[in-house]
């Protein structure tokens, strides 16, 4: 099976343009491609991950990843797939970010030795000259194919601001400068992005004419990426000081059984093979194939130590046994009345109910256990001398659970 043959076996394609072009250069290591990253926060996320096993798959075929970091374009809003305008970000902040993404990315893909580059279009969009850039590039344009694409529509309604009206533009010369700077020959990036992203590949033709239009390919990543990473919660990060191992390794541990196969494919170095023999599994036999995918994309993360560790806490933990690593919530003295706090109090307070209305239904469903036994009365309350030490495990359904531990 061949490179190209492979990202579709697993599922990560979804449009592309100049097919033939593209299985020439990617079968054959002669891809320079790139693929963006926004410097919204200090740690990518999971949403980020499809992005990143592609890179690195990519990249052990010889082909060569850049990532373009927009620092640049980080100082404007991005319409694709939003209703509202990005916060303004401080350089500073942006500058920070784009370093913690370069030390994220590492793990993923080798910097050395020129094998791959993480550039920032700031070096390139800052210092532009708006009248000789609107001679020279906005000129390729046209306003009414703009404003037909899905980004900008979803905008219109509520109103598409003029500095996100220039986003396409400026993703567009990304491309160009990659194109004319280190040759770069491929861009992937999300569904949301089509229309930018052809916006690019037709900038590159129609300033450079026909001796680049087969040297510049455009592909897209299949949208399941947009979906991942998201909980009830907010993000799952790659930053261990925000989501910790084991709590991404239960991520994905606790994935949807009509998705386990699916993420095994597009995310994991597993032989395909070898992930078409679970298609057969059933029942119980899943959970084992959730347990593999949590295991393979925890050590790809944060390495073969902390994979085992979370793997041998979350066994632990449902065995009724002692979890040294499941997350925590702290409970103070203020936290009780009259020396006790009750079982309501303490789901608000471990983050696992939002409210105490929602916690009294919890309980009287008979979906919370404290210690391995379920609790049905609400009434049921607790001493400080419960949490001390190890505290307690305090579990709503199958999947949510803290250590509640005394401050």
């Amino acid at each position: 099976m061949t490179v190209f043959e492979e990202l579709k076996a697993r599922g990560l394609l979804a449009q592309l343009t100049d097919e033939e072009e593209i299985k020439e250069l990617i079968n054959n290591g002669k891809a320079t491609f790139y693929i963006g990253f926004d410097p919204t926060a200090d740690s990518l996320h999971v949403g980020h991950f499809m992005a990143l096993c592609l890179m690195k798959r990519l990249q052990m075929a010889g082909n060569k990843p850049i990532a373009l970091i927009g620092g640049g374009t980080a100082m404007i809003g991005d319409p694709s797939g939003r209703s509202d305008m990005r916060t303004m970000m401080t350089k500073e902040t942006i500058q920070h970010n784009c370093e913690c993404f370069k030390q994220q990315m590492s793990r993923f893909i080798d910097f050395s030795d020129g094998k791959a580059m993480m550039v920032n279009n700031a070096d390139w969009l800052l210092d532009l000259n708006y009248v000789e850039f609107l001679r020279d590039v906005g000129a390729h344009f046209s306003v009414n194919r703009m404003l037909s694409a899905e980004c900008y529509k979803q905008r219109m309604e509520k109103g598409l601001s003029f500095l996100e009206f220039n986003y396409m533009i400026m993703q567009s010369y990304d491309f160009l400068c990659l194109y004319e700077k280190y040759g770069c020959n491929m861009q992937f990036g999300g569904d949301d992005q089509w229309s930018n992203m052809l916006g690019g590949t037709e900038l590159i033709r129609r300033k450079l004419g026909k001796d680049a239009y087969a040297m510049t390919i455009t592909l897209l990543l299949n949208s399941e990426g947009k979906k991942m990473g998201k909980t009830q919660k907010g993000a799952v990060w790659l930053d261990p000081n925000k989501t910790t191992p084991f709590e991404f390794y239960q991520y994905w541990r606790n994935v949807a059984d009509a998705d386990v196969l699916k993420c095994l494919r597009m995310l994991t170095f597993l032989p395909l093979e070898q992930i078409d023999e679970m298609d057969k599994w059933e029942g119980a036999e899943l959970n084992k194939a959730k347990e593999i995918l949590a295991y393979e994309l925890t050590n790809l993360v944060h390495g073969e130590e902390e994979a085992k560790r979370a793997q041998e806490s979350a066994r632990a933990l449902f065995a009724g046994g002692n979890a040294a690593e499941m997350p925590e919530a702290e409970i103070t003295e203020a936290d009780f009345l009259n020396g006790t706090i009750d079982i309501m109090g303490v789901l608000v307070k471990a983050g696992l109910c939002a409210s105490r209305s929602e916690a009294r239904r919890a309980v009287e469903q008979g979906g919370v256990t404290v210690s391995d036994e379920k609790v049905t009365d609400i009434k049921t309350v607790y001493t400080p001398e419960a949490f001390a030490g190890e505290g307690i495990v305090v579990k709503r359904g199958k999947k949510n659970f803290k250590r509640v531990v005394m401050k």
